[in-house]
């Protein structure tokens, strides 16, 4: 299985693949510092690996200036990289491993030199079927250079555009062999083009910049660089901003909206608290989860803190339903990098420390209810909750804003296999509040989470082991190298 990032290591959370950004300029400028700031606002889809591709769409057909590394964009692009990166057209991307290693080749975006030209691709989501795409270009001479399933998307495009009258059906072409969630962008010499899996798995939408076209993950980096944001792209859709600022749409891949399957993680913890993803706010769906667990779950308390940071809009809302004030309890150091060093399991309060750190005047003496998003392993909720109590809270109640994880996630969410999930281990709610040395635990309803995104239809799998796909035969997360 691939690694824990930084954080999941650190805060036992699921984690989340990548963010895309791409933009095209139709009035000839260069990109690269607007795709630097669109990558810096999606820094918590990935914090593994990043990179920007950028190509002048008027001059040397094919010409691709990239750059690739491991870490955090600051870490990685300084101004002298990004004034020397030229060219109106681009895609970057910020990773996190589910599958292949965590290294630098397998960073993106991944750019391809063919008899046709060039590509650059940025991916989003997890591809079920991509060993045997993979083991199918492989007997037929393909030679890879990374061990990850956006390498066998971009060589399906690459082949397929050999047979078809243009890029943007090449990409609706190889779509259709995929099996599992995508969200693509792909640069093209002269074509920007965005594709999205027909379950609606990961998120994409669209926006603009004066005269220039973005396709990314999510609305809060069109707000970074000041866009307007023009619409979703639809589940299934494959949509290109050619060189006289159309867009086109091609649907041939979509399939009935009561099958769409969205990820209902992105609204209880992937995406940032100001995106609206398909139409529902974040922000909304993460104040009703707090409402509804208020409703469902009370206990008399004085405080309710939120876990940072996606816990602390579900806490927000238990405060505005209960009554009872809302507080900080945690301070939380945003400024480990990827320097940081890892920790081993012996050292892991202190490490945990080291990024979260209790307010004791804010819980001294005090009843808190804790809220966070979920509970993995369970290894960081006991810690948390002992760091409560050792700062001086009388009791401490914990509240989670999902259901319990009990099935692992095969598209595009790092959750681990069955036997890692606390839910899984124990037989009751009582036993993991006895592990994790709550005083009371409760967890969101499943039939809550229709009404937190208003009756999206959303991929609930995690919690019920019932995907909108089938899932694969066997857990391969992670088992592409060789």
């Amino acid at each position: 299985m691939s690694g824990l990032g930084q954080d999941e290591l650190l805060f036992d959370k699921p984690g989340e693949e990548c963010g895309v950004f791409g933009i095209y300029d139709l009035d000839g400028g260069d990109v690269a510092s607007t795709i630097y700031y669109g990558l810096f606002a999606l820094q918590h889809r990935g914090q593994e690996s990043c990179g920007i591709a950028v190509s002048e769409t008027h001059g040397p057909k094919g010409r691709v200036t990239s750059h690739r590394d491991m870490g955090l964009v600051s870490e990685d692009f300084d101004e002298k990289r990004i004034r020397s990166m030229k060219g109106d057209i681009g895609v970057g991307h910020v990773r996190y491993s589910t599958a292949g290693a965590s290294s630098r080749m397998n960073a993106q975006p991944l750019v391809l030199n063919y008899v046709k030209g060039t590509l650059a691709l940025a991916h989003n989501g997890n591809q079920i079927n991509a060993l045997e795409l993979r083991h199918d270009l492989e007997y037929t001479g393909a030679i890879f250079q990374t061990t990850i399933d956006s390498e066998v998307i971009a060589y399906h495009i690459a082949r397929e555009r050999l047979r078809t009258a243009n890029v943007e059906e090449a990409v609706t072409r190889a779509a259709r062999k995929m099996k599992g969630a995508y969200s693509l962008v792909v640069m093209s010499p002269r074509k920007l083009i965005g594709a999205r899996d027909p379950y609606g798995f990961r998120p994409l939408c669209i926006g603009k910049l004066d005269n220039a076209y973005i396709i990314t993950s999510e609305t809060c980096a069109l707000d970074t660089i000041g866009a307007e944001f023009i619409r979703d792209v639809l589940p299934g859709e494959v949509v290109t901003i050619t060189e006289d600022g159309q867009i086109k749409s091609d649907m041939s891949n979509a399939i009935d909206s009561g099958q769409h399957g969205h990820c209902i993680f992105e609204y209880i913890y992937f995406a940032r608290i100001d995106s609206r993803i398909d139409g529902v706010s974040v922000y909304d769906s993460r104040i009703k989860a707090g409402k509804y667990l208020a409703m469902d779950s009370p206990v008399e308390a004085d405080l309710v803190v939120g876990v940072p940071e996606s816990g602390n809009g579900a806490a927000l809302g238990y405060a505005q339903e209960s009554g009872i004030p809302y507080g900080i309890a945690f301070m939380k150091n945003s400024y480990v990098g990827r320097t940081f060093i890892k920790p081993k399991q012996s050292s892991r309060v202190e490490s945990v420390k080291v990024k979260l750190n209790v307010i004791r005047e804010a819980v001294e003496g005090r009843r808190i209810i804790m809220i966070d998003d979920s509970i993995v392993r369970g290894t960081t909720s006991r810690l948390i909750v002992n760091m409560l109590k050792e700062a001086g809270a009388a009791e401490v109640h914990v509240r989670i804003s999902s259901p319990p994880f009990l099935w692992p996630c095969y598209f595009g969410t790092d959750i681990p296999v069955r036997e890692q999930l606390m839910a899984y281990r124990h037989s009751s709610i009582e036993e993991i509040r006895e592990e994790i040395g709550a005083d009371s635990l409760a967890y969101l309803a499943i039939d809550r989470l229709d009404g937190m995104v208003d009756g999206l239809p959303i991929c609930k799998g995690c919690f019920t082991g019932e995907w909108p796909m089938e899932p694969p035969e066997e857990d391969i997360r992670g088992d592409y190298e060789r």
